[in-house]
């Protein structure tokens, strides 16, 4: 027999447990595929920046929303991808993955490994476009962020947080500048993302490989788009370096982020946009072209304490033609950043490396980013520098000079020989003070201008031979007391008194 009344409490049970709701999702086609760029239709509650999926599996970014189309860059080749194919919306903008397991590791603007380590996880994601901190959620730029190369440091100190612009022709030591900068963190405890963007991959790898030669590349991320890489994925590429660096500062750690170089980065941006078919501004620019950067830089940022005091410091890096820092985009970064370190194409090719040329080059945080010992050591030297430069100009109209000012010059060239560096040689901060105090006080006014770098060179092993304490004294203090400037002293006209010069090549 059959039971109607069970069947029917059954029936009823199970309706229970059913639900209303429907799966929906907004779908739209592609009514246009070039270039790089595909125009959807049908996507009307897309989003800007908005993360799509292709029915051949392609991802893009949604960057134009028309009236009646969608204008979406895509990420990969698109090959695959035809007219009339159907385009998800996921529903969230672009994100990467981020965290510890990127430290060591060469990855793309997507975070995907280009090296041949394990896949990068997906545990933790963070949006690559972010809003920068503000006002209140920062504290002042006051800690400094040593380089290693003395002409910086001493001259133009960077601050942890600062944005410092480096700028200058083509081939005159910008990228050694950075690189330099990454390989003295190795041993302070900084976390260094070096953002290569439409580099040549063979320059890539060289960095990699003298970042790993120099045990710096441990606690360094390299994002790298080369130039065989779309433009959408040059154009993102800083933006994933910011999204990686800012977790880490988040997390109250030190960051030190290097763009190289910005100047590429605007002009992929300006292909997008003419792609996109954007109104063209000065010199085929968008008119948005200075907040492409500005979104950029701003993310660089000391946090307050209630935050974790991390902190993200940006080196940007632009390329001038012919020294013209008045260009479009050179004045549009200079106008962002805290200062600029600026290479000299006339000095780099006369053999004074690195290029940096003194006046042109300012830091806008100045002092406070400085340690005291430098700035008792080295406060003076760009006035003295610029007085010297002044006096060249001057000495080539005449040769009748009067003893001071032979004297001022001879002062000039030996320090002008002081900040010489070698590639890939960061100095300490302690052995730059030590350096800096016996040029100031013409310990070398004596010694042959080719024998200045060896008498540094000898004079710093010889105070780590006979009062390593000094060199102690100021890593740990920070400061250069009365009692270690004396004890510098006696040790550095003893040194003095017992160099042999060399004779000439």
């Amino acid at each position: 027999m059959i039971d109607v009344n069970e069947i029917s409490r059954t029936l009823l049970e199970r309706v229970k447990h059913l639900s209303g709701a429907a799966d929906l999702e907004e779908v739209g086609s592609v009514i246009q595929i070039g270039d790089g760029i595909a125009r959807i239709n049908g996507l009307q509650n897309c989003m800007a920046g908005e993360l799509l999926e292709f029915e051949s599996g392609d991802m893009g970014m949604a960057m134009n929303l028309e009236e009646d189309n969608v204008g979406c860059v895509l990420f990969t080749a698109g090959d695959e991808v035809r007219e009339g194919d159907q385009v998800k919306r996921t529903g969230r903008t672009t994100q990467i993955p981020v965290g510890e397991a990127l430290l060591g590791r060469v990855v793309s603007p997507l975070a995907e490994a280009m090296d041949e380590g394990e896949p990068i996880p997906m545990d933790k994601l963070r949006p690559v476009e972010a809003i920068a901190t503000g006002v209140t959620e920062r504290q002042p730029v006051t800690q400094p962020l040593q380089t290693g190369i003395m002409a910086i440091d001493s001259m133009i100190p960077i601050g942890r947080g600062q944005r410092q612009l480096i700028i200058g022709d083509r081939q005159t030591g910008k990228t050694a500048i950075a690189v330099d900068a990454i390989i003295n963190q190795r041993d302070k405890g900084l976390i260094c993302v070096y953002v290569a963007i439409g580099q040549k991959a063979s320059v890539i790898a060289g960095i990699v490989n003298t970042l790993t030669r120099y045990n710096a590349m441990a606690n360094t991320i390299v994002v790298a788009s080369t130039s065989s890489d779309s433009a959408p994925l040059q154009f993102l590429a800083p933006y994933a370096g910011c999204a990686i660096a800012e977790e880490f500062m988040y997390a109250g750690k030190e960051v030190l982020i290097v763009y190289d170089d910005l100047s590429k980065h605007a002009v992929a941006y300006r292909t997008l946009s003419l792609l996109l078919k954007r109104p063209p501004g000065r010199e085929a620019y968008p008119g948005d072209v200075f907040y492409l950067h500005s979104r950029l830089l701003e993310r660089a940022a000391r946090l307050s304490e209630d935050l974790g005091g991390g902190s993200i410091t940006a080196l940007p890096i632009i390329e001038t033609l012919s020294g013209d820092i008045s260009a479009y985009i050179p004045t549009n970064v200079i106008s962002i950043t805290d200062g600029q370190i600026f290479l000299e194409s006339e000095l780099f090719h006369s053999g004074f490396r690195p290029a940096i040329n003194v006046g042109l080059s300012v830091s806008r945080v100045g002092g406070s980013a400085q340690t005291k010992a430098m700035k008792k050591v080295a406060a003076s030297l760009r006035i003295e520098l610029a007085q010297y430069r002044e006096l060249q100009v001057f000495s080539q109209l005449g040769s009748d000079l009067d003893a001071s000012t032979r004297s001022r010059l001879n002062h000039g060239e030996k320090l002008m020989e002081t900040i010489k560096q070698r590639q890939y040689s960061p100095v300490p901060m302690e052995e730059q003070v030590v350096i800096f105090y016996v040029a100031k006080h013409g310990h070398i006014a004596d010694i042959p201008l080719y024998d200045v770098d060896r008498f540094h060179r000898d004079f710093v092993s010889y105070v780590k031979e006979n009062d390593p304490g000094i060199l102690e004294d100021i890593r740990n203090t920070k400061d250069f007391s009365p009692e270690t400037e004396a004890r510098l002293k006696t040790i550095a006209d003893r040194y003095q008194s017992s160099f042999k010069i060399s004779k000439p090549m």
